[in-house]
């Protein structure tokens, strides 16, 4: 695997100044656990030759075969972020010039950085596709902490709720601005997904002469809290019986029944609120679904096996693949997923929503949304209003898809990208 790395001063970044986290799952040690490698990499090799992407790596001897020899080609290299051993995974489709192409033919970059939970592996049914648009590069990364990138120590600072929320998104944001001065892009389109798509939107803020376009994917933490939130904390977050009220116009159907507006709301049960409790506590403490996979030993194999099984949309091999990818970028150590805690309130609330600093982005952004997404759309029609007139914006809706749009309708998903990537190259 290629490796490209530069002299920095590692005291001056926000992923080296921080003590190593240690929580109570840390006393649950009787499985092995996995340690932080550049090899191993069969998983991801595989998941992403059945996506049509053949990839190579220096450092590995392990290679998988293209039977068909319509694959595309890409790199699998580590960027070295600092002088202490901490690197970003990425995945790089850079195309070849050739003789007919013009001298002074602009190049473009696309950036795709992934979601929670997952890695640029999650992007496999996208990149064959992405990588044949004529004059662009195309690049995916492992947030620093996740993937197979580096996994530094991580810990919150709890001084207060800002310092909280400041520190963890600068963990990000400078790791992605300093990977982007290795690799020497001068200017990208950053496409983020959910966790990823709140990160670009912070980098794009703070560093916008170098994003040509945002995309920006299922994006979470855009809205404000409802004004109900904290009745709905207190309450254990219990649906109300007004759930399935029909539309004006519609008939009352079997499963809606009109509360008395005079009738208190049935109090949760105790053991609901203790349990509800319990899990906002290890919510505000950091506590990740992959430290549960982890602590899970062989059984984490089978929720992985699980969670991937509900994904009807892929093959049987596909399935395979992801799940294997999944589990083993779910059982490295813990580091950057410990940030979820800080960023978000539960359910998903961000504790400094984007809506409110949105309005100084000047950059061309466009929203996409899974028909069928657990995200609010209206989220991104608020934010648009937002940022007005200062750059052009435009907001799609995936059909046939949920929050996981560019896996559940890759094509869908590409054609809105690809679109918004020849738009750049006319210009």
């Amino acid at each position: 695997m290629a490796t490209i790395s530069t002299q920095v001063d590692a005291q001056q970044l926000p992923w080296i100044t921080v003590p190593q986290r240690k929580g109570a799952f840390s006393m649950f040690k009787l499985w092995p656990r996995p340690a932080p490698t550049k090899e191993n990499h069969k998983a991801e090799l595989e998941l992403l030759q059945s996506g049509g992407i053949t990839a190579h790596t220096s450092q590995s001897t392990e290679t998988v075969d293209d039977p068909s020899g319509k694959n595309i080609a890409a790199e699998l290299m580590d960027v070295d972020i600092d002088d202490a051993g901490n690197y970003i995974h990425t995945l790089a489709i850079r195309q070849k010039a050739t003789e007919n192409a013009a001298p002074k033919k602009a190049r473009h970059s696309l950036v795709m950085t992934h979601g929670y939970f997952t890695g640029l592996g999650y992007y496999f049914r996208n990149f064959q596709e992405l990588g044949g648009v004529d004059g662009w590069d195309v690049y995916a990364i492992d947030w620093l902490g996740m993937g197979r990138s580096a996994r530094p120590a991580y810990a919150s600072t709890m001084t207060s709720e800002e310092a909280r929320v400041a520190g963890a998104e600068a963990f990000f944001v400078e790791s992605l601005e300093e990977w982007r001065k290795r690799v020497g892009i001068d200017k990208m389109t950053l496409c983020g997904h959910s966790f990823g798509g709140y990160m670009s939107t912070l980098y794009a803020l703070k560093y916008p002469e170098r994003v040509e376009k945002l995309v920006l994917v299922s994006p979470i933490g855009l809205p404000e809290e409802p004004p109900d939130y904290q009745e709905k904390l207190r309450n254990g977050f219990r649906v109300s019986r007004n759930r399935n009220k029909p539309a004006a116009g519609q008939d009352t159907t079997p499963e809606y029944e009109e509360a008395d507006p005079k009738a208190e709301a049935p109090a949760p049960s105790r053991a609901w609120m203790l349990m509800f409790r319990a899990a906002i506590g290890l919510w505000d403490r950091n506590y990740t679904p992959q430290g549960i996979v982890r602590t899970a030993g062989p059984f984490g194999r089978r929720l992985i096996n699980w969670y991937v099984g509900r994904f009807a949309w892929l093959t049987d091999e596909q399935r395979k693949s992801l799940s294997d990818y999944a589990h083993q970028i779910s059982t490295l150590p813990g580091s950057s997923e410990y940030a979820l805690g800080d960023i978000l309130r539960p359910g998903a609330f961000a504790r400094l929503p984007l809506v409110n600093r949105i309005d100084g982005l000047a950059i061309p952004t466009v929203f996409m949304y899974g028909e069928n997404d657990w995200v609010d759309y209206t989220s991104g029609e608020q934010a648009i209003r937002r940022i007005g007139t200062k750059a052009a914006t435009s907001l799609h809706r995936i059909s046939a898809a949920g929050h996981n749009l560019h896996l559940e309708n890759p094509a869908g998903f590409n054609k809105v990208l690809i679109d918004e990537m020849l738009a750049i190259s006319k210009q």
